[in-house]
């Protein structure tokens, strides 16, 4: 009956906001809160369309790090937006993910002011709150695969742990206003690798985009235990590892997996894993979720 009832808890927490799968692969997932609506062709739907085209024609710009900001307009009808693209990709395939989005956007959330869109390659914005520099865990969505890792999953889940811990700290050290990104690959047996990512908006400090990633990681544990892939979304930072090249290890100049180690000399990882059981994670995070929203979706 305890497990019923917070499962049932967990339900409703999913409930709290409007957050949606697209039948895209490359588009995970949309918040669209309805708590705070325009009026169709109202100054702020004028203000929000002009933010947006600056959007879209600024994500070229060699400058930015795949990353920008802006506002426009003035109280009440100010907007502010953003798009962060992956730090892997060239600017092309950062115009097209954020032109893609801010199209979405206006089909998918036609009157709410406060969206967030998470793709693949791209994270598009906006609000009518200034939210610039500032650290968000709110919502928050885990995606993770539903198959497990048979071959010695806990060294796997100590693997993922050590190597997200490493990815991370590598994030987290980028100059103020640089690409708050990095990547990594190590090998797990003869037949797998595993590749690792972590990322955070440029315009937080090091120390925000640090715990927001740690918090993002400190998750897995609960989450996604021997899972071969799993990403944890906030709108502030990402985390994400699979077993497969998701990332372009060119672009990112990643080292590429060590060879395998001595069967008698194998180091063994640290503590960590990703994805869960929704009792098991009920369980463990119940007094987090009840402060944040965090969604939970097996793809």
């Amino acid at each position: 009956m305890k497990s019923l009832n917070l499962f049932i808890l967990l339900l409703s927490l999913l409930s709290l906001s409007t957050i949606t799968k697209s039948q895209d692969p490359s588009f995970p997932y949309r918040s669209c809160s309805n708590d705070t609506t325009y009026t169709i062709n109202s100054t702020y739907q004028a203000n929000l369309n002009l933010l947006l085209s600056s959007l879209v024609s600024n994500a070229t710009r060699n400058n930015l790090n795949g990353f920008y900001n802006s506002s426009l307009g003035l109280d009440p009808d100010d907007v502010y937006g953003l798009f962060l693209c992956r730090g892997d990709i060239n600017n092309n395939a950062c115009q097209n993910c954020v032109a893609l989005a801010a199209k979405d956007a206006i089909q998918l959330c036609p009157v709410e002011k406060v969206v967030i869109l998470w793709y693949d390659l791209c994270l598009l914005r906006y609000s009518n709150r200034a939210f610039f520099a500032t650290m968000d865990q709110d919502p928050g969505v885990i995606l993770f695969k539903s198959q497990n890792i048979t071959n010695e999953p806990e060294r796997f889940n100590r693997l993922v742990a050590t190597t997200m811990n490493d990815t991370v700290t590598q994030a987290t050290i980028a100059t103020s206003g640089g690409k708050k990104f990095a990547v990594k690959a190590v090998y797990f047996d003869e037949s797998l690798n595993l590749y690792s990512l972590a990322q955070c908006t440029p315009d937080l400090s090091s120390s925000d985009c640090n715990r927001c990633l740690r918090i993002a990681i400190s998750i897995l544990p609960s989450c996604c235990s021997q899972k071969p892939g799993a990403s944890i979304l906030y709108p502030s930072c990402n985390v994400r590892y699979e077993t497969f090249k998701f990332y372009n290890i060119t672009t990112v100049a990643a080292k590429p997996p060590p060879p395998p180690p001595s069967p008698l000399t194998r180091p063994r990882g640290k503590v960590g894993l990703i994805f869960f059981s929704f009792s098991f994670f009920c369980f463990v995070q119940i007094n987090w979720l009840d402060q944040h929203s965090l969604y939970l979706v097996s793809i």
